[in-house]
């Protein structure tokens, strides 16, 4: 295959290299290289797979194919997501122009496509539906990654699972996950928030979360509000925190910048100046907060607790309320444990509360 790093999705050049169908197995050698597990458990190995060397369909009649496609670069198609969308019968896409180059350039038969975005998501989904289960093979790609990953997808998915059409996720390049695995930061689980709100409460939450969330953090921005959107999380208190910002992810442009919140919204604020305009997807990974902020957080949470206690208390011993039952609706409300308001009431009943 040719080699195409710099490519873009549609590249003519890139896109030769999977315009002949998947190779044939011709020895049982070549093909339990291809093999790969699926099912079973620790335990059990569960069966073996291997691409269907007859030239007949691996797919499954009444079934919804969720494929992944490439974020930039056509050589992250995968062979499975190029198989199944030559042999799907019907391919619904965000974009029926770009997924139809994609078609021709695959060798794919003509295909019946149809449209489902984000604003028709609901009668596109019905009729998903409906062709599954006339038995027909349907394949849902997005214009780049995975359908319902900030993409639409989700509704889809919903409206199948709850009328029983078999769903087949087909995996393929994510931003997100690409972006992380070159972050080096220890993530042991992370927060997604995809792309945030553009303006708004939902904007101020979705921000206030990601900064209060000890573990990493992936988001994507456009070129246009990622300044903002740095400047913005280092206000709520993120700006020393150490963050990966990745811009056009697999493309010819691809570029990565490291430091602490802060000092990249100051890098991309200078370059846009110059420039005039920034241009390219950015994937923002936060890194987890290190051990010392988690355990100052927890302290000062502590401390925020039993000062809440603290006036509660107060405020129900002064109107005459039983001990025993002050402490317990207390302990409840402030989500502090029984035995330390306890001991907060006491004091404040030795000291008159004072």
């Amino acid at each position: 295959p040719l080699a195409v790093r710099g490519a873009t999705l549609f590249s003519r050049a890139a896109a030769l290299a999977l315009v002949l169908p998947p190779p044939r197995l011709t020895t049982r050698a070549s093909a339990a290289m291809l093999c790969l597990p699926r099912g079973g458990g620790d335990d059990q190995p569960g069966e073996e797979w291997a691409p269907d060397a007859s030239g007949a369909s691996s797919l499954t009649k009444g079934t919804v194919y969720i494929v992944g496609t490439p974020i930039g670069n056509l050589d992250d198609l995968t062979l499975r997501a190029a198989r199944t969308l030559r042999e799907v019968d019907v391919v619904a896409s965000e974009d029926t122009r770009r997924t139809a180059v994609l078609l021709r350039h695959l060798g794919a038969s003509p295909k019946k496509q149809l449209s489902h975005h984000e604003h028709n998501a609901r009668a596109a989904s019905t009729r998903v539906v409906e062709l599954a289960r006339g038995g027909a093979t349907v394949a849902v790609v997005s214009d780049a990654g995975t359908p319902g990953i900030s993409d639409p997808g989700a509704l889809l998915a919903a409206e199948c699972a709850a009328a029983g059409v078999p769903l087949v996720p087909v995996p393929g390049a994510c931003a997100a996950i690409a972006a992380l695995s070159i972050s080096g930061f220890a993530a042991a689980g992370f927060r997604f928030g995809g792309f945030l709100p553009r303006a708004g409460r939902g904007r101020r939450e979705a921000l206030a979360a990601l900064v209060a969330d000890e573990r990493a953090a992936v988001l994507y921005e456009s070129p246009h509000r990622v300044v903002a959107t740095l400047r913005e999380l280092a206000a709520k208190g993120a700006g020393e925190r150490r963050c990966l910002a990745a811009r056009e992810l697999t493309k010819l442009h691809e570029e990565t910048a490291r430091g602490t919140v802060s000092e990249l919204a100051a890098r991309y604020a200078a370059a846009q100046d110059e420039a005039g305009k920034l241009r390219g997807e950015f994937t923002i990974v936060l890194a987890p907060l290190a051990e010392e902020e988690v355990a100052a957080r927890a302290s000062e949470a502590r401390d925020a607790a039993q000062d809440e206690a603290r006036d509660q208390l107060r405020e129900r011993l002064a109107t005459g309320q039983p001990l025993s039952r002050a402490v317990r609706e207390v302990a409840a409300a402030v989500g502090a444990r029984r035995g330390a308001v306890y001991q907060i009431a006491l004091e404040l009943k030795d000291g008159g509360q004072e």
